[in-house]
């Protein structure tokens, strides 16, 4: 298994009780495919360096987490899909 982090910016519009509740069916979902969620971060809302989609501000969050290979691919596919995250980025930390 490898560490992993993904951050997403939710759509401003939600509550941040909304936004909790996402990323927390984000932790159960990779929960469902055996990964194992170290750490979680709750950035709140920010502002943008630039708009998105003529939007200025969103809801940042981080999770850190360990999975195989082929999980990150599923994840990147349900969060591509997903309405409410106007960006999201994988990445694979160091060892």
């Amino acid at each position: 298994m490898r560490d992993y982090e993904v951050m997403t910016i939710h759509r401003p519009e939600l509550a941040e009780d909304d936004v909790d509740a996402r990323v927390t069916e984000l932790e159960g979902y990779l929960s469902e495919r055996g990964a194992n969620v170290t750490k979680r971060d709750l950035w709140g809302k920010r502002r943008f360096a630039y708009e998105i989609e003529h939007i200025s501000e969103g809801y940042y969050s981080v999770v850190s987490f360990q999975s195989e290979t082929d999980t990150i691919d599923q994840l990147d596919r349900m969060l591509a899909l997903a309405d409410e995250v106007l960006r999201h980025k994988i990445v694979r930390t160091e060892d």
